[in-house]
């Protein structure tokens, strides 16, 4: 495996997350909830933008990696391809604290997490069809939209909750 093909792996597998015996997708998603904490403080004034430009950037990188895919992996959807889940946790929670209008606590990361394995593993349309896009776009698709629904679920929830 060349260097590149090192990097492609820790990005796509979010540095080994996916590789998890148990629930690699469950697990992949920590990367992005480190990922999210990470930038927040680091960022504090423009998080956001820092978690805008890691979806884009990150969305844009995954769907191009089919043939690497395809080479590394048999399936069509392999199990260690987590960098979709790190993804759509940045997604649930750029889009709840958009509509929100304040950064996440806690608590409220903790609520996107499990929202947003909720919806990823619900598939509800038409989250289920972007699957069927080819290659690694089907892949990235889905839980962008699942990210979707998690975010504006909790816009909606984490308020009767107090938080």
């Amino acid at each position: 495996m060349t260097l590149l093909d090192r990097l492609r792996w820790l990005l796509i597998t979010s540095g080994g997350l996916g590789t998890s015996p148990f629930a690699p997708g469950t697990v992949g998603t920590l990367g992005g909830v480190v990922l999210a904490v990470t930038l927040q403080w680091l960022l504090p004034q423009h998080t956001l933008l820092a978690w805008g430009i890691a979806a884009a950037v990150l969305f844009a990188w995954g769907c191009g990696q089919s043939a690497f895919v395809a080479r590394t992996w048999p399936k069509e959807d392999p199990g260690q391809f987590v960098l979709d889940e790190v993804v759509g946790y940045l997604v649930t929670i750029l889009t709840c604290a958009l509509l929100r209008g304040h950064l996440p606590g806690p608590m409220a990361h903790t609520a996107a997490f499990f929202a947003f394995r909720f919806f990823d593993v619900a598939k509800i349309q038409p989250a289920r069809k972007l699957e069927d896009l080819p290659g690694a776009v089907g892949i990235m698709a889905d839980d962008q939209m699942a990210g979707l629904y998690a975010g504006v679920s909790l816009w909606l929830l984490l308020p009767l909750l107090g938080w």
